[in-house]
């Protein structure tokens, strides 16, 4: 049996300019002391936002926009404080906003407010500020790249392939592009495609685990077992300790024959997570395979305790004790288990079948 286990950004203040402001009673202030005043606010800002010092940074943009309320940077930078830790995403759609309406092109902008639009469930206003950002900048990767991953939780797959085209026609070998484009790929059945956007994707980052690791699921669904060892093996190198990944090279070693190259694996796995009980089984098959009943005997313990009602341990436990441990009676009991929990065999059912006479 398997199963799979499963920003601040920155920003340079940038010259802001302010209309002479005549107020009744006080004196006049030019544009430069204005500018300068909202600017070292701003800077001050940034540096209390990196430092984490968020109630302060709050105020101290609150100083820059009293003095310049159209400073796009200063809205952009309180949305990320009400977006992030004040935790109030209607004041940080509104900051966002503001900070769009008085810079136009401020693509940080658009895609902080893009991403927070989606994680609120908002996918059509989403849609709409990522692809007025695309026409905001189209030849920055960023806009179509939100947009895909949007249109990928959407499951809307034929706008999710084009978003990325587009990413890739900007950057080639953008990494999460090609990704996402071979993700989509395979779970259309294109394998071929799939497999082609991987081999880009390896060859252009060999660390890439999450690749090599689906260049093995692939390769595996198609019979081509040697490749997907190799792959998988890739995989751990880039990523020691990817439980999948040791779960399905161990499988393919056990179906191989290489019953200590597979315990190998399967330890590892049941190491680094006990609970994982199709691990336990797997390594109880294994050992039986090398006579090692009394260690066979604990993993298949340790399956059902883990998981009463996996029928296929009762199944193998009951393989173990007929045709190893020559216990008939213990054999009989789980394999009456295995069909009270729904298992089909026909030599099972007979040998049940027959017992009861």
């Amino acid at each position: 049996m398997r199963v799979l286990i499963g920003t601040a950004c920155r920003w340079q203040a940038r010259s802001i300019c302010v209309s002479m402001v005549l107020v009744l009673g006080m004196p006049v202030v030019g544009d430069a002391a204005l500018s300068d005043s909202a600017k070292r606010s701003y800077q001050e800002a940034t540096k209390l936002y990196d430092l984490s010092r968020f109630d302060e940074a709050e105020e101290a943009l609150r100083k820059s926009l009293a003095i310049s309320p159209r400073q796009a940077e200063s809205h952009h930078l309180l949305g990320l404080i009400y977006a992030t830790t004040k935790r109030q995403p209607a004041f940080a759609a509104d900051e966002f906003r503001k900070a769009i309406q008085f810079d136009p092109k401020f693509l940080q902008a658009y895609l902080d407010l893009g991403q927070l639009l989606q994680t609120q469930g908002y996918h059509g206003e989403a849609e709409e500020v990522l692809t007025r950002a695309t026409s905001q900048a189209p030849k920055d990767e960023r806009p179509q790249l939100a947009l895909a991953q949007l249109y990928e939780l959407q499951r809307a797959v034929e706008k999710a392939e084009a978003a990325y085209g587009a990413v890739l026609k900007v950057s080639p070998n953008h990494l999460e592009a090609l990704y996402g484009s071979a993700q989509l790929a395979e779970g259309q059945g294109r394998s071929s495609r799939a497999r082609e956007f991987l081999l880009r994707l390896t060859t252009q980052y060999p660390a890439h685990a999450d690749s090599w690791y689906l260049l093995g699921r692939i390769a595996e669904k198609e019979g081509r077992l040697d490749e997907a060892a190799h792959a998988y093996r890739q995989a751990l190198k880039a990523q020691p300790d990817l439980l999948d990944a040791h779960f399905n090279l161990g499988f393919i070693y056990r179906s191989q024959g290489r019953h200590a190259e597979a315990v190998r694996e399967f330890l590892e796995v049941v190491a680094r997570r006990p609970e994982y009980a199709e691990a336990h089984l797997n390594l109880g098959v294994a050992y039986t395979m090398m006579n090692r009943l009394d260690e066979a005997e604990q993993e298949y313990e340790a399956t059902i305790a883990l998981k009463p009602g996996m029928k296929e341990a009762h199944y193998n436990y009951g393989i173990f004790f007929e045709l190893h441990r020559k216990d008939v009676a213990l054999a009989l009991a789980h394999y009456r288990k295995y069909l009270e929990l729904g298992g089909r065999d026909e030599r099972v059912e007979r040998i049940v079948h027959q017992s009861a006479r």
